[in-house]
């Protein structure tokens, strides 16, 4: 059986980025088979890790519920779909992708949808790890890819709506009646200190800060508004992003360590280059690498 390990997080927060490296962390410590899920509809895992989609389960769902009556002789609906997924797959050395995207047609899912989940089940085991970039509405998790995963990381920046936001998931996770064994929080973009906390259902194991020595992009100073509207995105009047520490509590936070925010992802980013790419000793790297084996690590 696979081990699952599904990210989630409001849009903006560095997720799909700490997804890739998630992916390629495990890859180089030659734990064994990939296969990265991209679920979110925005569909830019790929891309990340130097890959583009051949086609999307969206587009076969589109394709499949709107011409029923159209699979080829003497193959099964069940056989046909599952043929389509797998050819939807993109292989790259040790690690494969598949990209979820979502229907847009007006045809009947309900069959399809069934099928689909029965097939990405099949997949799952015949793969050591898993690694499903979620969207903050656990959709696929909930109906469309599996409903268990051995661990749910919560991706957050240190704001007050992102930490809420962060809450927010954790609680509909529950709702859904996911299985989650192990559920961790990730702060991202992190500039500042946090005492390790160990209460609620919720543990952060780590956070990722800004670095000292890092230059952020900005903008012409008539484009921001950091100092008169810091107070209300959870921001101290230096500019620093301290997370709120009464609503930090209220998800129960354990925190054990920090990752700096690397200028070489933004540079990679903005040139539209993989982060495969990433050189082996950048910050976000070798601080990412030490909480490695609490997250993929099976227990």
């Amino acid at each position: 059986m696979g081990y699952i390990i599904a990210v989630a997080g409001k849009g903006g927060t560095g997720k799909t980025t700490i997804t890739a490296l998630i992916v390629r962390l495990i890859k180089e410590s030659g734990s064994g088979s990939i296969l990265a899920i991209d679920a979110d509809p925005n569909s830019n895992l790929a891309e990340n890790l130097g890959l583009k989609p051949k086609d999307t389960i969206g587009k076969i769902l589109d394709r499949v519920a709107s011409n029923l009556d159209k699979i080829p002789a003497g193959m099964s609906k069940d056989r046909f779909i599952e043929y389509e997924v797998q050819t939807s797959i993109v292989e790259a050395p040790g690690f494969d992708v598949l990209t979820m995207g979502r229907p847009e047609g007006p045809g009947c899912y309900c069959y399809v949808n069934n099928v689909l989940r029965g097939i990405i089940d099949k997949l799952v085991k015949e793969y050591d790890y898993v690694v499903i970039d979620n969207e903050a509405g656990l959709e696929h998790l909930s109906r469309r890819t599996t409903r268990h995963a051995d661990v749910l990381i919560v991706i957050s920046d240190a704001t007050k709506v992102g930490l809420r936001s962060a809450k927010r998931i954790n609680e509909l996770a529950e709702e859904l009646k996911i299985q989650i064994k192990k559920k961790l929080l990730i702060i991202n973009r992190y500039n500042g200190a946090l005492r390790p906390e160990g209460r609620g259902p919720l543990r952060l194991f780590g956070a990722i800060p800004r670095s000292g020595k890092i230059e952020c992009l900005r903008l012409p100073r008539e484009h921001t508004a950091l100092s008169s509207s810091a107070s209300k995105r959870g921001f101290s009047a230096k500019g620093d992003k301290e997370p709120d520490k009464q609503a930090v509590k209220a998800i129960g936070i354990e925190y054990i360590g920090s990752i700096p925010e690397d200028n070489s992802i933004i540079k990679l980013s903005l040139e539209g280059n993989s982060l495969l790419g990433l050189k082996n000793d950048t910050t976000s790297l070798n601080a990412l690498r030490k909480m490695g084996d609490k997250i993929w690590q099976r227990s």
